[in-house]
């Protein structure tokens, strides 16, 4: 573990005394007060954003703890009934998934939430909810490469781009979610076979976050590259003007899977198990699902909202005529392990 990971565990597992004191005594002065304590993997400006609109919306101030989902979920493990967690909230359906099935979320049930969010973005049981989308798909060299090239899944891991993709880790959980839902669409032979494929058809080990492989993919070092939809967007509408001449010449290509859409994973959030303050985490989530926190979201971020009827405002509306395939993202969580397992064995690091 390199020293920074180590500082920041160490800073994340620093329990203020309020959360581990006199239980149910600060428990209470807590839940009168008028707070919500928000436990974060989501690390996004325009999420401040948010905060600040909802305690000018409803004067309840939000506290927040920022830290990946694994660190999140194992410090509300450790405080257990004393956690002053009301709201965790994850970049990706998997993680939401695992600490669901680490006892960590209780159910709700808000005829809000149940309107706004569809029932594929959203645990069946109100665990939690997926609030904005974002799709994985392919940036590809248009001089290079043509769009019918790469308007499946299949092509992606096919002998035309042997040696031509750039691609990030195994260990990223937007891949393993995709693994996941390639599993659950098309069952372990074939989708162990499309892994095997990726792995053969590196154009250099995995380094880097999905900017890098865009980028990549602009300086030819390959010719696509998976990569969320949100980073590419974000590339494109900037202010730096080199990632503004890559997206001018790499372009974003939607896949299908099996037929019936680009595979889609959301961000979203679900009540934590022993919240002190559980209206004020309801009420939380159910404000990020309006459409002005969806347009926010969106504008700020350039994430898809998740809501339904709220429109892509500009600029992510550009890129938001595709079909999402409708496969429940609950799916992705129950088969990460199964995922990893098939990429290590595979080869990819």
């Amino acid at each position: 573990m390199s020293r920074r990971a180590i500082l920041a565990t160490a800073l994340l597992f620093a329990l203020p005394l309020a959360a581990c004191g006199d239980g149910e005594t600060a428990r209470t002065t807590e839940a009168a007060s008028g707070e919500l304590n928000l436990y974060t993997a989501r690390h996004y400006d325009a999420d401040l954003q948010l905060y600040r609109l909802f305690e000018e919306q409803t004067g309840v101030k939000v506290n927040r703890i920022d830290g990946n989902p694994d660190q999140l979920i194992a410090r509300m493990r450790t405080e257990g009934p004393n956690s002053p967690a009301d709201v965790f909230v994850a970049a990706d359906a998997g993680a939401l998934w695992r600490a669901q099935e680490a006892g960590l979320l209780q159910p709700v049930t808000s005829e809000a939430l149940n309107a706004a969010i569809p029932a594929n973005l959203r645990d069946s049981e109100g665990h939690w909810f997926g609030l904005a989308r974002r799709a994985r798909i392919v940036a590809y060299d248009t001089a290079r490469v043509r769009p019918e090239e790469v308007d499946t899944y299949e092509e992606i891991a096919g002998p035309r781009f042997r040696g031509k993709l750039c691609v990030r880790s195994s260990d990223s959980v937007y891949n393993l979610s995709l693994v996941g839902a390639l599993i659950e669409a098309w069952g372990p032979e074939k989708a162990g076979e499309w892994v095997r494929g990726v792995v053969a058809n590196m154009a250099r080990p995995p380094e880097g976050g999905d900017r890098d492989q865009i980028r990549a993919v602009g300086a030819g070092v390959c010719e696509i590259a998976l990569t969320n939809s949100y980073y590419f967007i974000r590339l494109a509408t900037g202010d730096d003007a080199g990632d503004k001449a890559v997206t001018e010449r790499v372009k974003l290509a939607f896949p299908s899977l099996a037929g019936q859409g680009a595979h889609v994973n959301v961000s979203g959030g679900g009540v934590a198990r022993h919240a002190p303050n559980r209206d004020n985490a309801v009420r939380f989530l159910e404000f990020l699902t309006t459409p002005e926190a969806q347009r926010i979201i969106a504008t700020a971020n350039s994430e898809f909202t998740a809501a339904n009827g709220v429109a892509n405002p500009p600029p992510v509306g550009a890129w938001s005529d595709f079909t999402a395939h409708p496969m429940s993202v609950t799916a992705y969580g129950r088969r990460q392990a199964e995922a990893q397992s098939m990429m290590t064995e595979a080869g990819w690091r």
